[in-house]
């Protein structure tokens, strides 16, 4: 800068100021008495009476500079900046010591005030102590896990495990054990959240040490520090991985001073002053307007001022701005000065006024200044708000966050700061994400929520349906009142924090802004740019904590974008009637295959991009018209070889030739014709690049012939829409389940207050200590519950609002609309980011299960339709061979499962076209090898539960024996069976000859598979449970046999369906593979059936055990499952079928009678003629369960177990003795029936079919086998004695 003497001149942009007299005159300058007059009022001292214009001292542009020296000179100014104050050691600017005073591995910010922890339990303090007076200093809370913060001597000694406040002369607050640590702890002080802030306060002339939390004392928590020579305390914190915090020492105002207490850094005292004076010269200015034609001053509002280019007025603001320009760089001078400034303007008077006033104010700012020095001023002015604004306290009216966001909308809605801040401030790390976040109180009583929410009120216990399991008409009229009253209290609280979500709304349209491009690119470019690399952030660096957005941020920040995204979408529609409107939003499918859009690393449906680009190069260029350059090819293959070697920085690369070239359809073009198109990355596009200009569509480039030709929205707001996509994905449907666990602690102490007052009830009068006892009980839960439901108000207005269901309920239907659109593209869905079908199912289920009971899915607009359009892509996309990722594969197969769990989304299944049900049910009844068949498995059970024998519980019945009261048992829907796929599966079953026997056979082996399996497991955990000494069985373990028990019984449920729907497939043996079926089928029975029913067997020995974990193994389950395909082959089949399944079952040599008669609790078969005994009831009985067995099905058991014993005495009658040497060689179980041609060798029939099945070769001599014809003893005897002859 220029020096102040007033023989010199110096310019500050085009303004320049000089002594020279002739200058004086200058048109436009006042009258010498009204100049004086006007500079006297502008510049006269608050510190003394303003004097008698006689008796002042001239003023004028000349002596001007000397006025202001005097005006600005601090009196016994002490320079401090050397650091040397008593009772402090160290550097006079306080920072972390990141040099040496750490312990663990911690991140630490730029400016050596915030810091990460990155290890177990790091430790740092800072690099000046203090041995004598009163310090505090204060440390804002970022996250609220586990840390410790305090004071720490030099000879503290630290490590991983112990830090501040675990050894000797050091003490800290914990305040998320709320607990405050010197080698032991105690209770003190409150929990902390984050976005508080805590005050460390030491008293070394008393010895005392003391913290405070938002201002609020939490009184003294240690005395008698050890004082003296060699003790001297340094600020320290220990934080475990992942918990960060930022300390101000006294760089910046404190946000909470105390009195008698000074900060460890020493404020600039100085600066300090001559800012304030000359803010008070510039406010003057504001508020006084020269009128040269009257020679007078007029007083006037600061809102109505107005800059008229009058030379007065601008070589006075020079004068002022040459000296305040330096000052407002300072980061304690913006916050203490300007921002306090700027805030009286916003709190004083109307949007209106406040908005003109910051508007001039920024203004003269930018004129005045030099770019350097404005744009260091808007930065610290802009991060100051952001601190501001996040660690403000949570007031009733949430009057502080309204303050800082309409000051924030004034600054953003003046254009050239706006595109400063958007381009070097907002959208670094976090930043900007902060402005949209209302932060939760941890405690209601500080928020005022007491005062807003008088009556308490908390739901009952809701269904996944989104129901209450309590009718409301079953509330008593007490209950009605309070629930009334709350909901009253809820919807004031909703209405103060929308105010506050609505000025955040502003400043997302302010950032969208794309009229805004007279001097360079529009707001809403600049803000895709930073948006991309915000988005891309968090997609790559999961891992990577400091980049992170956290979720609960994430969530608010979708959907205020969400809001403001539907404003100019329908803003554009408004002006462009051939668009369409944000309700039907989607994403055209050329965004994901024409580059124009970067996904970073994401996963596409059908792989990674490079392999895409290679396999479908052809379809892109015949369907859309794009041609994959062939260098572009082997650059991505060297891409994807070198793709863990450190990429080079942006400023180093080379743009690259473009990856695709565009034929485009508007108008033929020769190959000489055909333009290149640039790969770009996000910094790099213009407008031109995404809006596209003349021919160049932009981001619609290539579009596809299924594609309408008339554009949606402008290209830029597809691009938001996208983005918003991605937010969903990255956090946003975690944190929403998340909070759901406020709800659930509710219903948690709703339960235990409930239990508590039914036993108050119950107590005897005379138990007067027990009574005492449940008192303090339910005093306890009462007030918990009063605090958790206003929590819980505060949750549902800020997270579950109707307002914020329909946001998500418009992201779903968005990504259904683009999926549609993409699956219309044939191959080309393939580079569809898998992350929209996640989006699609995770919402839906987020609709379902979380923003119940309050609100219900089934009142949104258009339910039926999107639950439809849902089934539809569920059916279609699940067994879909262009989707190559497991993981996705495997979540469309969990939410087909859990869709048809549910009678309204099974009803939306069922509404899907008739070609679409048939293609599903066809993809169901693949075989199951060699694919994810268990989900398959299940989705086939809910479709026949509620129609199989004793299959219509919702709870497993021996679960509800032992324990009834039990909530967290493990529940099943009601069943919702559906007859009109059944009747598919039925009639695909009988379509073809290799269908059925292909199913069946793979159902068989996975059910001998699991079966196998359990069986295997059972032993193991009863051998460990047998031994003497005392053994652990591995938790997974019991899980993995429970799920093979679980696997066993529905792999047994499908069969039985299968049996009931199609009983041909088994009994009609003119079918080539149904005896072979049939007797897999008997087998597998038999072999269920005795190593269920055997006395005091395993299966019996582990089910008295009850185990957790184990819960759901019984002998109910899979011997009801057993009895109804028994059942449906032996009594409800036909006359032939029946004795064809009776053959079989009974010539299997593991049939045994006394298994069947188990069923009925008897030990033994009765005999001929005699009537069933009663059953024992120390046995299992199938007649115990009449409340889930009709006697109907009771009957058919009792009809069966006769035919049984009937045909099993009259087998034993007629069976002849067959020698050894007749039996097959293979099983010995069955006579010899079949001999393999050419090589001769003989089995019976069962053997060799089930071996052919995988086998081709001969059980002995490994020869080929051509054919298989019957053989008899008699006529093989017959023909060997005529050969001979």
């Amino acid at each position: 800068m220029a020096s102040k003497g007033s023989s010199m001149s110096f310019s500050r942009k085009s303004y320049r100021l000089t002594s020279d007299t002739e200058k004086s005159r200058v048109t436009g300058i006042v009258h010498e008495k009204l100049l004086n007059d006007y500079l006297h009022r502008i510049f006269s001292s608050p510190e003394h009476a303003p004097a008698a214009a006689a008796s002042r001292k001239p003023l004028n542009f000349q002596n001007l500079p000397e006025h202001l020296d005097q005006l600005l000179h601090v009196e016994d100014e002490d320079e401090e900046s050397q650091g040397q104050v008593e009772g402090r050691l160290g550097p006079s600017t306080v920072v972390l010591d990141h040099t040496g005073g750490f312990e663990g591995l911690l991140l630490v910010d730029d400016d050596l005030l915030g810091v990460i922890g990155h290890s177990n339990f790091g430790t740092i303090r800072s690099t000046t102590c203090v041995y004598k007076g009163k310090w505090v200093y204060e440390v804002l809370i970022s996250s609220q896990g586990l840390m410790q913060i305090g004071w720490c001597t030099i000879n503290c000694r630290f490590n991983q495990e112990e830090g501040v406040g675990d050894t000797h002369n050091s003490y800290a607050y914990d305040g998320n054990r709320v607990r405050k640590w010197n080698v032991t702890t105690t209770n003190y002080g409150k929990a902390w959240a984050a976005g508080d802030i805590v005050s460390c306060l030491i008293d070394l002339d008393d010895g005392t040490l003391s913290f405070c939390l938002n201002g609020v004392s939490l009184g003294t928590a240690f005395e008698n520090l050890s004082r003296g020579l060699g003790m001297a305390y340094f600020p320290a914190i220990s934080l475990s991985f992942k918990e960060s915090v930022a300390f101000n020492f006294g760089s910046r105002p404190l946000r909470y001073p105390v009195a008698g207490y000074r900060p460890l850094q020493d404020p600039p005292r100085a600066d300090l002053v001559r800012a304030q004076k000359l803010l008070g010269c510039f406010r003057a200015v504001l508020s006084v307007e020269l009128d040269p034609v009257e020679g007078r001053l007029v007083e006037k509002d600061s809102s109505e001022w107005q800059l008229q280019g009058q030379p007065t007025v601008l070589l006075t603001l020079a004068h002022i701005f040459h000296r305040f320009a330096p000052l407002l760089r300072k980061v304690y001078l913006v916050e203490a000065v300007l921002v306090s400034f700027l805030r009286g303007v916003v709190e004083a008077g109307s949007p209106a006024q406040a908005q003109a006033v910051v508007r001039q104010v920024l203004d003269l700012l930018w004129l005045f200044m030099e770019d350097y020095e404005v744009q260091d001023c808007l930065k610290q002015l802009m991060m100051s708000l952001l601190r501001l604004y996040r660690f403000s306290p949570i007031v009733p009216d949430l009057g502080l966050q309204i303050h800082y966001l309409r000051l924030t909308i004034a600054i953003l809605r003046h254009e050239k700061s706006r595109k400063f801040l958007l381009s070097n401030v907002l959208f670094d790390v976090l930043r900007s994400v902060v402005f949209f976040y209302i932060k939760s109180p941890l405690r209601v009583e500080e928020a005022g929520l007491q005062e807003l929410i008088p009556t308490t009120w908390w739901p009952h216990r809701s269904s996944r349906e989104g129901k209450d399991s309590k009718d409301v008409k079953d509330e008593t009229a007490e209950e009605r009142v309070r629930r009334r009253a709350y909901e009253r209290g809820c919807q004031r609280l909703k209405k103060r924090i929308e105010v506050v979500e609505e000025l955040q709304v502003q400043i997302l349209k302010l950032l969208l802004n794309n009229k805004d491009d007279n001097g360079g690119e529009a707001s809403r470019y600049i803000f895709l740019t930073k948006f991309r690399k915000f988005l891309q952030e968090n997609a790559s660096g999961r891992g990577n904590m400091p980049v992170l957005c956290p979720p609960e941020y994430m969530v608010c920040f979708l959907h205020r974008l969400i809001s403001a995204l539907r404003y100019y979408w329908d803003e554009y529609k408004a002006s462009n009637p051939r668009a369409s409107f944000s309700e039907e939003a989607y994403i055209p499918p050329q965004v994901f295959y024409n580059g124009k859009v970067d996904y970073f690393d994401l996963q596409r449906l059908g792989g990674l991009l490079s392999h895409l680009r290679k396999t479908l190069k052809d379809d892109l260029a015949s369907k859309a018209n794009i041609l994959i350059d062939p260098l572009e090819l082997q650059a991505a293959t060297m891409d994807d070889l070198d793709e863990d070697e450190e990429p080079a920085p942006p400023a180093a690369q080379v743009p690259r030739t473009a990856a695709v070239s565009l034929m485009t359809p508007r108008r033929p073009l020769s190959t000489s014709e055909k333009v290149k198109v640039r790969t770009l990355s996000a910094e790099q596009r213009i407008r031109e690049d995404i809006e596209g200009s003349h021919w160049n569509e932009g981001l619609l480039l290539g579009r596809p012939p299924e594609e309408p030709e008339q554009p949606l929205t402008e290209n830029s707001l597809l691009e938001v829409l996208d983005g918003a996509v991605m937010m969903y994905n990255l956090s946003v449907h975690q944190q929403l389940g998340k909070m759901v666990g406020v709800s659930d602690d509710v219903n948690e102490y709703a339960i235990a207050l409930r239990d508590t007052e039914d036993k108050l009830r119950r107590c005897p009068k005379r138990r007067k200590d027990i009574i005492a006892e449940l008192t303090k009980s339910q005093k306890v839960f009462s007030e918990k519950l009063d605090h958790l439901s206003r929590r819980l108000a505060w949750v549902h207005a800020t997270v579950y609002s109707q307002e914020k269901m329909l946001d998500i309920y418009w992201l779903l239907r968005v990504c259904l609309r683009t999926i549609e659109h993409g699956d219309r593209t044939g191959s080309l869905f393939a580079f569809m980011p898998e992350f929209y079908l996640s989006v699609a199912i995770n919402s839906y289920s987020a609709l379902k299960n979380y923003f119940g009971p309050v609100h219900s899915m089934e009142e949104l607009p258009g339910y039926e339709e999107t639950l439809t359009r849902l089934a539809a892509i569920l059916a279609k996309h699940f067994a879909d061979t262009r989707i190559v990722g497991t993981d996705i594969r495997d979540s469309l197969m969990q939410a087909l499962a859990s869709y048809v769990c549910y009678p309204h989304s099974l009803r939306a299944v069922e509404r899907i076209p008739e070609e679409q049900r048939v293609a599903m049910v066809r993809s169901l009844l693949a075989p199951y090898e060699q694919r994810p068949w268990a989900q398959t498995n299940w989705i086939l059970v809910r479709l026949w539960r509620g129609c199989g024998f004793g299959y219509r519980y919702t709870r497993l019945p021996h679960l509800l024996k032992t324990k009834p009261e039990d909530a967290n048992l493990p529940s099943l829907q009601k069943p919702c069976p559906s007859t009109l796929l059944q009747q598919h599966m039925a009639e695909l079953l009988r379509e073809g000859p290799d269908v059925a026997p292909s199913f069946l056979n793979s159902v068989l082996n996975q059910l001998n598979w699991a079966f196998s399996e359990f069986i295997g497991m059972i032993q193991e955990i009863q051998q460990a449970a047998e031994r003497l000494e005392r053994n652990f069985v591995d938790s997974r373990q019991l899980k993995v046999c429970a799920t093979c028990f679980d696997l066993s019984v529905s792999l047994l449920r499908v069969l039985e369906m299968t049996i009931t729907l199609v009983p041909e497939i088994f009994l009609d043996w003119a079918r080539p593979t149904s005896e072979m079926l049939l007797r897999r089928l008997a087998q597998l029975l038999n072999q269920v059936l005795n190593r269920v029913t055997a006395e005091r067997n395993l299966f019996d020995r582990v089910v008295t055990l009850r185990l957790p974990g184990l819960e759901s193994v019984d002998h109910y389950p899979i011997l009801v499952a057993v009895t109804g395909i028994l059942v449906r082959l032996l009594v409800h089949g036909p006359a032939s079928g029946t004795e064809r399944a009776t053959s079989v079952l009974l010539a299997d040599p593991c049939f045994q009678l006394r298994s069947i008669c188990y069923l009925l609790g008897q030990p033994e078969p009765p005999a001929p003629g005699t009537a069933l005994p009663a059953p024992d009831r120390k046995r299992f009985s199938l007649q115990s369960y009449t409340d889930y067995i009709s006697a109907e099905e009771l009957a058919q058991v009792e009809q069966m177990l006769a035919h049984l014993t009937s045909a099993s005495a009259q087998a034993a009658a007629a069976s002849l003795p067959t020698s050894e040497e007749d039996l097959c060689p293979i099983c010995y179980a069955h006579p010899i029936s079949a001999v393999f041609q050419p090589c001769g060798h003989k089995s019976c029939k069962a053997c060799i079919n089930q071996h052919l099945m995988n086998n081709k070769d001969c059980f002995f001599c490994k020869a080929t086998i051509v054919s298989v014809e019957d053989w008899e003893k008699t006529a093989s005897a017959s023909t060997t004695t005529s050969s001979a002859a």
